[in-house]
């Protein structure tokens, strides 16, 4: 169903050249009858547009990459509001469109020729205080020294290890920072999280995936150099030197809304692409042969 939109909020990368992005999206929504203001300016980034607040919008684009998109996400899930997530770069996870569409993509957002792509969020509640990440929660040692974890699944205690840290991640969290130290890759579509030591000294320890509904208990103890938590690569903690922290995992299915126009790139194909995902040399040497074999018999 088709839309009028008076507001269109937008999230800017902080120095990422976005001048014909920017031109693009102030032509339509001027052809529009749209008024384009800026949400969750800091101050130490572009200013492209008057602020506003995100409930003041219909709709919220991220013109940047994917990390622009995540800060609109989180600045516009808590109203409700869907972003589109548009690449002035290369094409990542979160962006549906790259800049030279855009005319095109709020073409379709406004003809109600979209679909929503809801986004999960792990939550972590410590001291009276909650935090929602979509992409990942990370505990990590903030000095020298290692710190100390005890994982506890329902009541029962999964692993203790020293090391440098915990990350706990979404589904689409773990295609970040859990696949770089080794976690597993969870799918888009399972209901589950992914939690993934940080090099543990000795021991085994393996990553573990749990479902929504596992009540997760970490038992965080910042060791002799103190420690930090991260929630989607933002500082929000820090903790003294033996200082310790319990905190309690849980599950939110529905935390933001993405813009889908429909012909998004499949995870895994997008990982193979930017070559987060690469073959083994070895089945990739063969490759080469038989390509060679092949050209040589033409």
């Amino acid at each position: 169903m088709a839309v009028t939109f008076d507001r269109i909020g937008v999230v800017v990368h902080p120095r990422r050249e976005l001048g014909t992005a920017l031109a693009t999206l102030a032509r339509w929504s001027a052809e529009h009858g749209a008024e384009v203001v800026q949400i969750g300016r800091t101050g130490d980034g572009q200013e492209v547009a008057p602020a506003a607040e995100p409930s003041a919008c219909d709709l919220v684009v991220a013109l940047g990459g994917d990390g622009t998109t995540l800060v609109a996400l989180h600045r516009a899930a808590t109203v409700g509001r869907p972003v589109l997530g548009v690449a002035c770069g290369s094409l990542g996870a979160l962006t549906a469109v790259t800049a030279d569409r855009l005319e095109a993509a709020l073409d379709r957002v406004a003809a109600g020729d979209w679909t929503e792509r809801v986004l999960p969020a792990l939550i972590a509640e410590a001291d009276g205080e909650r935090l929602e990440a979509l992409n990942d929660v990370v505990l990590v040692r903030d000095g020298a020294g290692q710190v100390a974890v005890e994982i506890s699944v329902d009541g029962e205690v999964y692993v203790r290890f020293a090391g440098d840290g915990l990350v706990a991640a979404t589904p689409l969290g773990s295609s970040a920072y859990t696949l770089a130290a080794g976690g597993p890759l969870v799918l888009p579509a399972a209901a589950a999280f992914a939690l993934t030591p940080l090099s543990p000294h000795g021991g085994v320890c393996p990553p573990l995936v749990a479902t929504a509904g596992t009540r997760v208990t970490i038992l965080f103890d910042a060791g002799n150099g103190g420690a930090r938590v991260e929630v989607d690569g933002q500082v929000i903690r820090r903790q003294a030197p033996a200082e310790q922290l319990v905190l309690e995992l849980g599950w939110r299915p529905r935390a933001a809304v993405l813009v889908s126009l429909g012909d998004q790139e499949p995870l895994l194909a997008a990982l193979r692409r930017r070559r987060i995902l690469i073959d083994t040399p070895r089945v990739l040497a063969r490759d080469d042969r038989e390509a060679a074999a092949l050209e040589s018999r033409a």
